[in-house]
């Protein structure tokens, strides 16, 4: 958002002001047009004017001021402060321009002007909820605003649109800053329509859709990709890049259409109709398992996959990979003793089942073991063991002939390192 936006339509109000008092304004019929405002005491006309024909900027702020104090009740009233406001801010005072604001919001509420200035403002100071008030206030009060003497129906549209983009950027910028994601896409959007070029705009657009719950990630995905191409700053760019990317991958599975993407909104503004992103749906337990028992032999999968596998895939994955283990000598490494007993472990194999302290394997042991080899809870062993049944859900795997195996030795375990389960 731009200052010299705001500087610009405090200008326009302070000519249009200035036109008003130029000359004596005569009344209008009231079937024509509203009826125009008009000093009858000459005294109170002659300071008004003598103070707007100022050249001296503090010279005519003090006129104004002194306008103002002697004339509380006159009809231009709202006029001069709106000229007092503008003529302030040439000054650079800018705590009288928010008092001046303030005192023009007590005499109309629906001064569209003095809103969007308090919007811009309270942007500036952090003070979100009242700037998105105000701002909010501000677009309510632009559908009232009414042109000034010497100004064009044309030249009042453009003013309307200029102050209704920046309402709806301060009133979308703060309403993001509060979270409230809808309020934030519902001003961003129009503003970001009306400036497309304004990165200012077209980010915080894309975090409001991205952040939202649940987000909106095809509307935007389309404008984290504008803003990329807009930020001249080189890391601002690299890193907004490197954000819509991983966006993009994490929604779309891959990575695949990223710099289409790129390249379209390079020179499309806003998503064309139609535009859409296909989702990535991720496979279920039982498509994750059906994928293993096509893709790897039973004896090179992990004890996680024999686990993902026989807990949730089909009858006949599970028996494709039961009749491949049951009853044959495993040797399996480092997993974790959960109980011990002489006679039997309870242990955990799977990364899950390790980290959760839960078992998935009862190792029967054919005699009790000696005292002094008995394995502490916590130990990692290494053990061989000969499966004869499990239990799908909880999963556990019961397995008898069991014998500790020295670790160091080299022999040969036949199982790969033990992993997460598949997700």
């Amino acid at each position: 958002m731009k200052t010299s936006l705001v500087a610009l339509l405090l200008a326009l109000a302070v000519v249009a002001s200035g036109q008003d008092a130029a000359t004596p304004q005569p009344q209008a019929s009231p079937q024509s047009q509203p009826q125009k405002k008009e000093i009858k005491d000459p005294a109170e006309y002659n300071a008004y004017v003598g103070a707007v024909q100022q050249a001296d900027v503090a010279a005519k702020i003090s006129g104004l001021e002194a306008f103002l104090t002697q004339y509380p009740n006159s009809v231009m009233k709202e006029d001069a402060l709106e000229l007092l406001m503008g003529t302030y801010q040439q000054a650079g005072n800018q705590a009288k321009v928010i008092d001046t604001a303030n005192r023009l919001l007590a005499v109309n509420p629906d001064n569209a002007r003095a809103l969007v200035l308090l919007a811009y403002n309270e942007r500036g100071a952090q003070k979100w909820a009242d700037a998105k008030q105000h701002a909010e206030r501000g677009l309510q009060a632009l559908t009232k605003m009414t042109k000034a003497d010497g100004v064009s129906e044309a030249d009042l549209a453009k003013q309307k649109a200029q102050l209704a983009a920046l309402l709806n950027s301060v009133a979308g910028f703060s309403a993001l800053q509060l979270k409230d994601y809808a309020s934030a896409q519902k001003y961003l959007r129009p503003a970001v329509e009306a400036d497309p070029n304004n990165v200012e705009n077209v980010y915080p657009l894309a975090l409001s859709y991205l952040t939202a719950t649940p987000p909106d990630d095809v509307n935007g995905l389309f404008f984290i990709a504008r803003a990329a191409n807009l930020v001249s700053d080189p890391k601002g760019k690299e890193s907004i890049v490197k954000f819509g990317h991983n966006r993009y991958a994490k929604y779309h599975g891959s990575d695949q259409g990223w710099d289409d993407l790129l390249a379209q909104t390079k020179t499309t503004p806003v998503p064309p109709a139609g535009f859409t992103i296909a989702q990535y749906v991720p496979p279920t337990p039982q498509q994750q398992a059906a994928e293993l028992v096509k893709t790897k032999k039973t004896e090179e999968m992990s004890f996680a996959e024999w686990e993902l596998v026989l807990s949730v895939g089909t009858p006949e994955d599970q028996e494709k990979v039961w009749s491949a283990l049951k009853g044959k000598n495993l040797q399996m490494a480092e997993v974790q003793v959960i109980t011990a007993a002489p006679t039997k472990l309870e242990l955990a194999a799977s990364v899950d089942d390790i980290d959760q302290k839960r078992a998935d394997i009862e190792l029967a042991f054919p005699g009790a073991i000696p005292a002094r080899s008995l394995p502490k809870v916590g130990d990692k062993i290494n053990f061989e063991g000969t499966p004869v049944s499990y239990t799908p859900s909880p999963f556990v795997m019961v397995m008898e002939k069991g014998a500790l195996l020295t670790k160091g030795a080299p022999a040969p375990v036949k199982k790969p390192p033990v992993r997460r389960k598949s997700q």
